[in-house]
């Protein structure tokens, strides 16, 4: 039985009738450095950084004799090619599934000569470019949802019996995708509309999250869970949005029958997007404007041990990703 009717139903029988982010990214996809400006560079977890070119686009442009390149990384590290680390003999560096203590500063110094035609003349010119990378995953969605639905009054049972009934319809209708309703509510109130006497109404409120038990096994191995994760739990929303439209359409146009005493209110269903970063990460718009809504790897001197969207000051932390304070 589809679901908006078992819940008519139930209503009748209750109470009968009444990705890589950065400013300085080409259309080829190389970043170019800035002298005596570093640039910051976003990578999602688990991927591949954009290549980063040991040049500014100005000296791109120009002819350079005899140029030779040093790469450093995170904590002063001389980077040298590894199954990781891919650097070219142009100078041009990308890191493969990046991870956490990858994120960090990262110098390049171009070397190069200047020759005089008249004299042959040379001259070794260095510029030095700063990179700073930051690791990054999108936040994990949930959702919190409010609806009305008018009783016969605030005493009785039948208002507790609505609210385990539909929190039941609800989780059955996702439940296929790893969602489940978690922190349902409801309050009766006195409503007064215009041109009507006063109504009772039960107030619902429940949060919709896609870390139902076992969710872990909708992800397939996949290391980048929450892209399956937050598009389950859009699809969760839009199943439960249907839900309720239903129900106003069977109200406003079911002539058969006279309107049951409880019924859902029309217009009244809310939504609003709850966004959670994983440990180790967090938002910062000041400091990460160019990814104002991911979840930033948290910089040494903070981290995050829980499922909030903040890093918190921790002095004693000298790493990338910290997910406690020693």
């Amino acid at each position: 039985m589809r679901a908006w009717v078992l819940l008519s139903a139930v209503l009748w029988y209750l109470t009968g009738v009444g990705w890589q982010r950065s400013s300085e990214l080409t259309k080829k996809g190389f970043i170019y450095g800035k002298p005596g400006h570093p640039v910051k560079i976003y990578v999602k977890l688990h991927h591949n950084s954009p290549v980063l070119v040991c040049m500014d686009l100005k000296r791109a442009k120009k002819e350079t004799v005899d140029p030779t390149y040093l790469w450093i990384g995170p904590n002063d590290r001389v980077l040298t090619g590894n199954y990781r680390i891919n650097i070219i003999k142009t100078g041009k560096l990308m890191v493969k599934d990046f991870v956490e203590p990858l994120s960090g500063l990262y110098t390049c110094t171009l070397s190069y000569k200047t020759i005089k035609a008249q004299t042959q003349e040379e001259k070794i010119v260095k510029q030095s470019y700063d990179f700073m990378m930051f690791a990054y995953r999108e936040p994990d969605y949930s959702y919190q949802m409010s609806v009305r639905f008018t009783t016969k009054s605030c005493i009785g049972r039948y208002n507790e019996q609505l609210f385990r009934v539909l929190k039941k319809i609800l989780d059955n209708l996702i439940s296929d995708l790893s969602c489940h309703v978690i922190e349902p509510s409801f309050k009766c109130h006195f409503v007064k509309l215009p041109k009507h006497g006063l109504m009772h109404e039960l107030f619902i409120a429940f949060k919709v999250n896609p870390f139902a038990p076992g969710w872990k096994g909708a992800c397939n191995d996949s290391v980048d869970c929450e892209d399956i994760t937050n598009n389950n739990i859009l699809q969760a929303r839009d199943r439960i949005e249907e839900f309720f439209r239903s129900q106003a359409y069977i109200f406003n146009h079911d002539f058969n029958k006279t309107l049951p005493a409880m019924h859902f209110v029309d217009h009244s269903f809310r939504v609003v997007r709850m966004d959670s970063c994983r440990p180790g990460f967090g938002k910062n718009e000041g400091l990460h404007s160019d990814c104002a809504t991911c979840c930033v790897v948290c910089s040494p001197g903070t981290f995050s041990p829980d499922v909030d969207v903040t890093c918190q000051i921790c002095i004693s932390i000298h790493i990338y990703g910290a997910k406690s304070c020693p």
